[in-house]
C-alpha cells in the first residue's frame, strides 16, 4: 500500500479491484436487516458528498462529524478525505453527561461545517442550538439515490487528515493533527504486526468518534479490502455476547476493545446465550485504550475456550491519538506475555523480582514495538533515559506520530519536539511524550503501569489509581468492576489522604450494607497496597465520570466530590429512568 498517497486513494482502489465486496455492514438497536455498503457503493456515495463538501469550503476546513454509527458517518468521513476537509468525529452534544466535550470541542476546531444524519439523532435539538450560536452551517447527510462519482479529488496528501480529539481523561480534549502520511503509517503499522489481510474481517461496536473504533476497526479493514461490521455501544453495553455472535456470523478474525468490555464478556455470560457460536476464527482480540489486566486475560480465555476461543488469540496492545494510535502489539499466534514483579519495588518505580508470596503484582507486555517505531524510557523530570529495571515516561518516535495539538503550538512543542538527554548533550531527534509511565523488559516488550499525573504519591512511594481501583472492586460483591476511582487530596495539613469512590452494582443496592462494604474495601487497599484509603464514597450505577471511550475521569470525580456534585448509592432512582449496564 506504500504508492498510496491518501487513504482516498485506497478506498478508490478496494473500489475498483473488489467492487462487489461488502466494505461496512451496520446492525441498528432495532430489529430488522443490517444495512450494508460494498466498496464501490461506498466510494461513489463519498464522491458524490464531496462534491458538495469542495462546493462550500476550502482545503483545510473542518467538518464535525457528528454521528451515531452510520453508513452516514463512513460516507461523510471519506467525502472529507476526497474533498480535502479535515473532518472532526465527535459524540452528539448531551445535556447533563458526565462528559459532553463538544462544547469544548466546536470552540477549538472552528469548523466550517457540521455533518449529521438527516434522520435526525438530535431530537432536543442540542446540536442545532450549538450550531446556530456559532454562526456554523449545517448540513444534513443522506444516502443518494443515485450519487454522482464526478469531481476532483483534492486531498493533500502531505497535509492534514483529520483531528482526533483526545479523550481527556486528564485533561481538556485537544485535536490531535493527523495528516494521511500518519494515517497511512499506521494502518501499514498494523497490517504487518497483526497479520491482517483482505479475508479478516472485524468487527466493532466501539463508537467511530474514538480512535480505536475508527482507525483499527474501521478504517483498518477498509485500507486492507477486508469487511467491517459496525454494532452500536449501547447495543454491547446491554448485550455484550451479541458481540460475540457477531463475530461468530461474520466469521471475523478481528475484533479490538478496552480490557472492560472483555470483564463484561464473562460477568455477563450465559450459555443458553452462546449455544451455536464458534470463536475458533477470532484470531486477534486487541486489548488496548486502557490499563490490560492479567487476570482479565485469564478469565476471558477460560469461559470461551468451550466456543473455540484460543489464549494466543488475546492480544494486549498500547497506543495513543498523538502517535495515530498503534504503538506496540505482539505479533498474531503469540500467548499473551505476563510477568511476575515485586509490588514494593514496583511502588518505588523499578522492576524487580517478587521479595515472597505477599510481595507478587502480575503485569502485562502490550507486546514489541510496530515496525519502524522508536520507544525510550525516561526519567520525566531529568529527561535522561532511565537506567534497565526502571521504570519511566514512554517516548516514541515513528512516521505515524502526529504533527501536534491544532492551535497549541506551546504545548505541541513540549509534547510532540522532546529530546531525551544522553551523555549531557541534548539529543538532534524530536520523540513524542506520552505522558504514560512504562517499562521495557530485556526482550525489548513494552509494560504499561500508569500514567504520570495520576500517580500517587504517599510517604514516598508510588500507588498507581488503577492497582487500588482493582483492589476495591475485588473487596465485595456489591462492587462494579471497573467503575471506581482512586485518588489524593490534601487536607488542611498539608498531607496527600487517599480517596476511593466507586459504584454499587444496580442489582444488589438495596442489599448492601454500607459498613460492611467499607470495612471490605479499607482491609483490601491496606492489605495489599500498605496504605488507608482515608475516604471512601459510594455512588450510583452509571454515575462515576468517564470518557467517552471508557476511561475514568479522575480529576473530574475529584471535583465532583469537593463540590458535593457525586450521585451517592442510596438515592432514589428517578421516575422511568435507565442506568446504563
Amino acid at each position: 500500500m506504500s504508492h498510496f498517497s491518501s487513504l482516498a486513494e485506497v478506498l478508490q482502489h478496494q473500489a475498483m479491484t473488489r467492487p462487489e465486496i461488502a466494505a461496512v455492514t451496520v446492525y441498528s438497536d432495532r430489529p430488522g436487516e443490517p444495512s450494508k455498503l460494498s466498496f464501490a457503493e461506498l466510494y461513489a456515495q463519498a464522491a458524490h458528498l464531496a462534491r458538495q463538501l469542495a462546493a462550500e469550503t476550502v482545503p483545510g476546513d473542518r467538518a464535525l462529524l457528528v454521528f451515531p454509527s452510520c453508513l452516514e458517518f463512513v460516507v461523510a468521513y471519506f467525502a472529507c478525505l476526497i474533498a480535502g476537509v479535515a473532518a472532526v468525529p465527535m459524540m452528539p452534544p448531551r445535556r447533563n453527561a458526565n462528559h459532553d466535550a463538544s462544547a469544548a470541542i466546536i470552540a477549538d476546531c472552528a469548523p466550517r461545517l457540521a455533518l449529521s444524519p438527516a434522520s435526525d439523532p438530535d431530537p432536543r435539538g442540542l446540536l442545532r442550538e450549538r450550531l446556530a450560536a456559532r454562526g456554523i452551517r449545517h448540513l444534513p447527510v443522506a444516502l443518494a439515490s443515485r450519487p454522482n462519482q464526478a469531481g476532483e479529488r483534492r486531498s493533500n496528501p502531505t497535509g492534514l487528515a483529520f483531528l482526533q480529539y483526545t479523550s481527556g481523561s486528564t485533561s481538556a480534549p485537544k485535536g490531535v493533527m493527523v495528516s494521511h502520511r500518519n494515517l497511512l503509517a499506521n494502518l501499514e503499522m498494523m497490517r504487518q504486526r497483526l497479520g491482517n489481510h483482505t479475508g479478516s474481517a472485524h468487527v466493532s461496536w466501539i463508537p467511530l468518534y474514538h480512535d480505536l473504533g475508527l482507525i483499527m476497526n474501521l478504517l483498518q479493514p477498509i485500507y486492507l479490502g477486508a469487511p467491517c461490521v459496525l454494532m452500536t455501544p449501547s447495543g454491547f453495553m446491554h448485550r455484550p455476547l451479541n458481540w460475540l455472535r457477531a463475530i461468530h456470523e461474520h466469521r471475523a478474525e478481528v475484533a479490538a476493545a478496552p480490557n472492560f468490555a472483555f470483564d463484561l464478556c464473562v460477568d455477563r455470560f450465559r450459555p443458553e446465550q452462546m449455544e451455536g457460536i464458534d470463536l475458533g476464527g477470532w484470531k486477534i482480540a486487541l486489548n488496548g485504550a486502557e490499563p490490560v489486566r492479567a487476570a482479565t486475560l485469564e478469565r476471558f480465555s477460560a469461559t470461551f475456550a468451550a466456543y473455540g476461543f484460543a489464549p494466543e488469540a488475546m492480544r494486549p496492545a498500547y497506543g495513543l491519538a498523538e502517535a495515530t494510535l498503534l504503538v506496540s502489539a505482539a505479533e498474531r499466534g503469540s500467548l499473551p506475555r505476563t510477568r511476575e514483579v515485586s509490588a514494593r519495588a514496583l511502588k518505588a518505580a523499578r522492576i524487580a523480582s517478587p521479595e515472597g508470596e505477599g510481595d507478587c503484582q502480575r503485569i502485562v507486555s502490550c507486546g514489541s514495538p510496530m515496525t519502524g517505531l522508536s520507544i525510550a524510557i525516561v526519567d520525566p523530570d531529568t529527561l535522561h533515559p532511565v537506567q534497565p529495571g526502571r521504570i519511566g515516561e514512554i517516548w516514541i518516535r515513528a512516521d505515524s506520530v502526529a504533527d501536534g495539538y491544532w492551535l497549541r503550538p506551546e504545548e505541541s512543542e513540549r509534547v510532540f519536539e522532546a529530546r531525551p538527554q544522553r551523555a549531557g548533550t541534548e539529543a538532534e531527534d524530536n520523540w513524542l511524550r506520552t505522558g504514560d509511565l512504562g517499562h521495557l523488559d530485556e526482550a525489548g516488550e513494552l509494560y504499561v503501569v500508569g500514567r504520570i499525573k495520576d500517580v500517587m504519591i504517599i510517604r514516598g512511594v508510588n500507588h498507581y489509581p488503577q492497582d487500588i481501583e482493582a483492589t476495591v472492586a475485588a473487596s465485595h460483591p456489591a462492587l462494579r468492576r471497573d467503575h471506581g476511582a482512586a485518588f489524593t487530596i490534601t487536607d488542611e495539613h498539608g498531607i496527600e489522604r487517599i480517596v476511593v469512590v466507586q459504584e454499587i452494582e444496580r442489582s444488589r443496592r438495596h442489599a448492601v450494607v454500607e459498613a460492611e462494604v467499607v470495612a471490605a474495601i479499607q482491609a483490601a487497599v491496606v492489605n495489599n497496597h500498605d496504605v488507608a484509603a482515608d475516604r471512601i464514597v459510594l455512588i450510583r450505577t452509571g454515575s462515576l465520570p468517564k470518557t467517552t471511550s471508557g476511561k475514568v475521569q479522575r480529576d473530574l470525580t475529584r471535583r465532583r466530590l469537593s463540590e458535593g456534585t457525586l450521585e451517592r448509592w442510596n438515592l432514589p432512582e428517578r421516575p422511568g429512568e435507565t442506568i446504563p449496564a
